[in-house]
């Protein structure tokens, strides 16, 4: 990308870190302590955590309040700038560096048992032969099946030093077979799925920007072409941002050169522009992007940048507001500062960033209050919200546009109340659709020799749904009856989608799931 003449390359990447609704933050040692007792009146937080260590009637830990007490100071600024513990900078850096070292596999804790539901292509569990729905019984000639596991205990086994060798136990059926495994590298693409929407239209669902976006996304491309691709639909909802210059590389891949992607500023950070270069593989075709109101930082960027140039039909509901930029300050123990630098602004000057004058409970609460405002499900709900018309902004071809609030799309969609259900929820985080797939499905699913047979020829009859609903009484108790009816159809699909995913992936999941989306079907009529 090509910026103003006279800025100084930045060593740090600024990042636009995605909304994580939920967010704990804890925390751990924020910087090396080596004072005395005379302090400058910028030293206070430093002097008091000292002397609480020192003096303090009890035992306390001190990281913990430093951490804690950071993170206080920073939130008081804006909701974005946040302190960051070692084992989630670690997290957060990992999923945006694009891979992590371990040995490739996702899985279910099921009967206090590890069962693995997708092994990840060319990692070192791939390469070693694992297999979905196998179960890990021992590691390192241990019993590891049974011995009250949790996730960080998973993690720490799974994951670390590159080239560690693991010996699993793994048993298909009743035989355990033993696999030496050394860890490695473990590439995580942003690209979530991939196909043909139609015989003309691809789709491709990206779920985050990360460091290998924009290569993901021209593989993902390229395959789509040679099948015949002349549109494209992007999906970006659920899209909670990640690095800046992967959202600008791949508003790039749409725009021709010179075109004004979105530029930065802020009172220590001079403006800064980016322009689209003439190296774009998609500059041409029809694009229709879709987002939610969890659209949000760079998925935002890439929305805006192609609706101000008029390059790209939004098709949804408006997305997040989150307009602020974020530079990463490490501290030697692992843990860093990500701190708000900047706002971005789209081609037509557009800053998209809602309030947060209302403090971080009423920021958080946001989306709450915008469902039971009913914009969701209401067009003109949206046209009615004063927060988000300030100042009066156009695109290229003069269509009036709207800042402060986020990007309001140029086709509204309404959530499906289906899908917003508390049983819904419920049987999501209870993981108990992928539980049946594992316990009940597996002869289902070897009856289809491919992943196009099984998306077209079965159905989640009647009998099939009943017996889900009971086996999750087993661990649900209480399923409202009523949620039941209205979410049945819902239902049915996330059932058909994870068993779709057990076996075949994550592009598998997203067409099952799409066939009865309505705003997949929205943006395929336009």
């Amino acid at each position: 990308m090509k910026k103003t003449a006279g800025v100084i390359f930045r060593t740090m990447i600024l990042l636009l870190v995605g909304i994580m609704i939920g967010l704990l933050i804890s925390g751990n040692n924020f910087a090396d302590r080596n004072l005395g007792f005379s302090f400058s009146g910028g030293d206070k937080l430093s002097k008091v955590l000292e002397l609480v260590g020192q003096n303090y009637v009890d035992s306390v830990n001190i990281d913990s309040i430093e951490g804690a007490s950071v993170n206080d100071l920073l939130q008081n600024l804006d909701p974005h700038s946040l302190y960051l513990p070692p084992q989630q900078a670690q997290s957060i850096n990992e999923r945006l560096d694009g891979g992590f070292n371990g040995i490739g596999i996702e899985y279910q804790l099921l009967r206090d048992t590890l069962i693995i539901t997708q092994v990840y292509a060319g990692g070192p569990a791939a390469k070693a032969g694992l297999l979905t729905g196998s179960r890990v019984i021992n590691v390192d000639n241990k019993k590891f099946s049974g011995t009250r596991l949790t996730t960080d205990r998973v993690n720490n086994v799974f994951r670390g030093q590159k080239d560690a060798v693991i010996l699993l136990g793994v048993a298909n059926g009743t035989d355990i077979k033993t696999y030496t495994i050394k860890r490695g590298r473990v590439d995580l693409s942003s690209v979530n799925a991939a196909y043909m929407a139609n015989a003309n239209t691809g789709y491709i669902k990206i779920t985050k920007f990360a460091s290998t976006t924009d290569v993901d996304f021209r593989k993902a491309l390229k395959k789509l072409k040679t099948d015949g691709m002349s549109k494209l639909m992007l999906d970006l909802r659920g899209n909670g941002g990640g690095y800046l210059n992967a959202a600008t590389s791949l508003a790039d891949e749409f725009l021709g050169k010179g075109k004004l992607i979105v530029y930065t500023k802020g009172v220590h950070e001079p403006r800064t522009d980016y322009f689209a270069t003439d190296s774009g593989s998609f500059q041409d075709g029809k694009v229709t992007v879709l987002i939610d109101e969890y659209s949000a930082s760079a998925s935002e960027i890439l929305a805006g940048a192609l609706q101000d140039l008029d390059r790209a039909t939004i098709v949804g509901r408006r997305s997040f507001g989150k307009g602020l930029v974020q530079q990463q300050f490490p501290f030697g123990d692992g843990s860093a500062v990500n701190l708000t630098v900047a706002r971005y602004y789209t081609p037509s000057g557009r800053c998209i960033q809602k309030s947060y004058k209302g403090g971080l409970d009423s920021y958080r609460n946001e989306l709450a209050v915008r469902m039971q405002k009913g914009e969701l499900f209401s067009e003109q709900s949206n046209l009615k919200d004063t927060a988000i018309f300030k100042g009066s902004y156009h695109t290229l071809s003069g269509r009036k546009v709207f800042s402060g609030g986020g990007i309001m799309p140029d086709v509204f969609v309404p959530a499906d109340t289906s899908q917003n259900t508390l049983v819904v929820q419920n049987l999501i985080d209870q993981q108990l659709f992928t539980a049946y797939v594992i316990d009940r499905m597996q002869p289902v699913l070897d009856r289809f020799a491919t992943d196009d047979d099984f998306i077209k020829h079965y159905k989640v009859s009647d009998d099939d749904f009943n017996s889900f609903i009971l086996y999750s009484s087993q661990k649900l108790k209480e399923m409202d009856s009523h949620e039941l009816l209205i979410s049945r159809d819902y239902i049915r699909s996330i059932l058909k989608a994870n068993a779709a995913r057990f076996k075949w992936g994550d592009t598998a999941f997203y067409q099952v799931m799409n066939m009865n989306d309505e705003a997949f079907k929205k943006a395929l009529s336009i």
